[in-house]
């Protein structure tokens, strides 16, 4: 058989000690029992589950079960089984009802004669049918047994008029074990969590189980600042610089002091009123800088203007209020915020 069991005969230890001490590491149900699933992963890394994969034959019945590993789940005191397929399972699904679709699951099975008494110690990936019926409904699971996936098979439905509509047909049932500590892949889970600090991802949204329920996990908020760094240029001195990120926003303040000449706006009627040059006064420190061009507002408390920073950190006054004059001592302040 394909499907392989880690349990051992009943000579020597038991298979019981083998089941309850060997699979104590994973994501825990009780003190002593593990939930039930397939192992996650896969050999390219783009698949959050690809063992126990069923892919579809075009115009068949047949299918094909891929390799995995996975947990099944008795009870505490009888303990884990683990299962593997170690190679690609061919399965073939009965034909349609005449009249009215079924809807088969696939499951991964348990047979231990010992508890069970149907004669059979073995792993096995078997279908369950469904009954045939206007609105069919998805048959129980089997005893010890791991849902894999839902088929659809139509009414009539046979290899010679083109088999299961595979593309519509499936829809997944299986679920996800790993061991204590690793983030649980699950999508529409509604358990609760294991212990409280327990991690899953919810299709995209990582979340921590508190003890009474899951939240969505906010990592902790780490918070820079600085007050050095920045170079005034020109006719300028630093006054205060301050700055903070996080998250990749950065927001500062700088104040600059004029210090040896009054700085004089062009007066209305002329070719460019408000018109300062493009003064450089200050370069602000690595890390800190716009990834783009942007444009903040400044003012000295007496009039106003607009400052360029450039992606290299260097900031320009580029325009004052018409005829306005920023005169030695007056302290010119800006602030701008954001995405690093």
């Amino acid at each position: 058989m394909p499907v392989h069991s880690g349990w051992l005969s009943p000579d020597g230890q038991s298979r019981e000690d083998t089941r309850l001490v060997s699979l104590g590491a994973l994501t825990p149900t009780s003190p002593v029992a593990s939930r039930s699933g397939v192992l996650p992963g896969s050999s390219d890394g783009a698949s959050r589950i690809s063992g126990f994969t069923l892919t579809g034959t075009a115009n068949s019945m047949s299918a094909t079960v891929s390799p995995g590993r996975a947990v099944l789940q008795s009870t505490d005191a009888r303990g884990a089984y683990p299962v593997a397929l170690a190679e690609y399972l061919p399965v073939t699904f009965a034909d349609g009802n005449a009249q009215y679709t079924r809807i088969d699951l696939l499951v991964l099975r348990i047979y231990d004669d010992a508890y069970d008494g149907l004669g059979r110690t073995e792993a096995v990936v078997e279908i369950v049918p469904g009954t045939p019926a206007a609105a069919p409904t998805v048959p129980a699971a089997p005893g010890l047994s791991l849902p894999l996936y839902e088929v659809t098979v139509p009414a009539n439905a046979s290899a010679g008029t083109g088999g299961i509509a595979w593309a519509s047909a499936l829809v997944g049932r299986r679920t996800a074990t790993v061991g204590v500590g690793g983030i649980l892949p699950v999508t529409t889970d509604t358990s609760n969590g294991a212990y409280p600090g327990q991690y899953r991802d919810l299709g995209g949204v990582i979340q921590r189980w508190s003890g009474t329920a899951w939240a969505d996990y906010q990592p902790p908020l780490v918070v820079e600042t600085t007050t050095t760094g920045v170079t005034a240029q020109g006719n300028w001195s630093l006054s205060w610089f301050g700055a903070r990120r996080t998250r990749g926003v950065c927001s500062f303040s700088v104040g600059l002091t004029r210090l040896t000449s009054a700085l004089t706006a062009t007066a209305a009627g002329t070719t460019n009123p408000g018109n300062v040059g493009d003064e450089l006064i200050c370069a602000l420190p690595a890390g800190w800088r716009p990834v783009v061009e942007t444009y903040a507002s400044a003012s000295d408390g007496f009039a106003d203007g607009a400052v360029r920073i450039a992606a290299d950190g260097s900031v320009q006054l580029i325009s004052w209020s018409t005829s306005g004059v920023i005169q030695v001592g007056n302290v010119l302040r800006f602030s701008a915020c954001f995405v690093l």
